[in-house]
């Protein structure tokens, strides 16, 4: 493969973050890369306890780079220090990496990136440390250039992606791997989705150009806007009034591929958060099932909902507009009442390896072994689903992820077990050929890494 660029950096650095907020930084930084948890929860944890706006788009910011680059910066500190940091001291290699990311990724100057961290060190009650903080970061700044040869002659600490998946993305796509691992390294655009029962994607371009929020129309997904800047969304005009969601373009095609029809009983089985199963009520007037294994998680399906002006009913399936319920979709015996469904949306459980530009800790939590797994599982949600689709309806299967084994391989699969069952032809709007289905690469068309399959049970 060739040499990538270097680390990508912001189009503009975000201001100078305060000692306080460093802190708060590297001790979120800390629980996504030594205890497992995501960045979205950690992230959203910390923010909870910061009531200015500013803080927390600045502590996102900050997070978010330091996770991307972790297994780069990470290695850079091994080289840097003549002796590993004890256990105790997470939160001090946590503040480091965030240091060397303010410096090579978010172009800070280095000299108040070394200052703030050494005041951090003894906010986050380790002052012991502080002359080594002080020193390492002066160090990163001075030896930089050499550090930064020495770490793109590995291909992990050149792309900052973990050894299996760099394999698995070079053997599923041998041509494009170049670009997908840069892509991963990339900020993703924000696109919003124009909620078509609230008003236009014309109307709500105007408002947004009156606002002096510049905005275009994708070229495309006839719902979608990409915005010029990231942004606090819910201050935008509209938001209040459910006129639109966030929603990435790939995400959006999910509606395209699958066209529900008024009147028709549509099931979304991995429902939530809620976007795609709401952007189906936006586009017709269906009986939707939304269904998830997570009850907690069904509670952010419902305030989308509310926002957005569907109706959603709590409880079993059992009539009306919408209906919101928890249950596994691997196991439908516990919540399908008979009826069958016109349109089935399997939105996957997957390894999420199309999103990494928005959910960089995947590449510090994901595992070759869980693939396997993932298909499997895949698999059954699959084979459970099927008896409840009608004679001549349609299931798209569709994931955010990019390896074969979870997308071609999966519906290989299962067609070859189902008699009744087709494959539909999908245009090239989504994507490159894959199997029976179509695969669209992280950044292409400004969109997530996703993959579609379409089926129809044969009447």
């Amino acid at each position: 493969m060739k040499r990538p660029a270097k680390p990508a950096r912001t189009k503009t650095a975000p201001p100078m973050p305060g000692v306080a907020l460093r802190a708060e930084a590297a001790q979120t930084l800390a629980r996504i890369a030594f205890d497992g948890v995501s960045l979205r929860a950690a992230l959203a944890s910390t923010q909870a306890r910061l009531p200015d706006p500013r803080d927390r788009a600045l502590l996102a910011a900050n997070v978010f780079a330091a996770s991307r680059w972790w297994l780069r910066l990470s290695a850079a500190l091994d080289r840097l220090m003549e002796k590993p940091l004890p256990p105790k001291a997470r939160e001090i290699r946590a503040l480091l990496v965030l240091g060397c990311a303010q410096v090579a990724v978010l172009d800070m100057p280095d000299y108040a990136v070394v200052a703030a961290s050494v005041e951090a060190a003894r906010t986050l009650g380790q002052p012991q440390f502080a002359g080594l903080v002080n020193a390492v970061l002066r160090r990163f700044v001075r030896e930089r250039a050499a550090l930064e040869a020495q770490l793109d002659a590995d291909a992990v600490t050149r792309h900052a992606h973990p050894r299996w998946l760099i394999g698995a993305i070079a053997r599923d796509w041998p041509d494009a791997a170049d670009a997908i691992l840069a892509a991963n390294n990339r900020e993703a655009p924000l696109t919003l989705r124009v909620n078509r029962r609230r008003t236009t994607r014309e109307e709500l371009l105007a408002q947004f150009a009156q606002a002096d929020v510049e905005a275009i129309a994708h070229e495309t997904l006839a719902d979608a806007i990409v915005l010029a800047q990231s942004t606090d969304v819910t201050r935008l005009p509209g938001y209040a009034d459910g006129a639109f969601s966030v929603q990435d373009g790939s995400a959006q095609a999910v509606a395209d591929a699958l066209d529900v029809r008024d009147g028709q009983r549509v099931l979304d089985a991995c429902a939530a958060p809620g976007g795609k199963a709401s952007h189906l009520l936006e586009r017709a007037d269906v009986q939707l099932v939304a269904l998830d294994s997570d009850e907690s998680r069904l509670v952010r399906v419902r305030e989308n909902f509310a926002r957005l002006g569907v109706q959603g009913d709590v409880g079993n399936v059992s009539g009306g507009a919408v209906t919101i319920c928890a249950g596994d979709a691997a196991d439908p015996r516990a919540w399908w009442d008979g009826r069958a469904f016109d349109r089935i949306l399997v939105d996957a459980p997957c390894s999420a390896t199309g999103i990494v530009r928005r959910q960089p800790d995947i590449k510090l939590h994901r595992r070759a072994a869980d693939i396997a797994a993932l298909a499997q599982a895949q698999g059954r949600i699959l084979d459970a689903l099927w008896p409840l689709l009608a004679p001549g309806g349609r299931l798209l299967y569709a994931t955010c992820s990019i390896l074969r084994e979870e997308n071609e391989a999966v519906l290989a699969g299962f067609l070859a077990a189902h008699d009744d069952a087709r494959a539909l032809p999908l245009d090239a709007r989504f994507g490159h050929v894959a199997g029976v289905g179509r695969q669209r690469l992280p950044g292409e068309g400004g969109m997530d890494g996703f993959y579609y399959g379409l089926l129809e049970k044969i009447a």
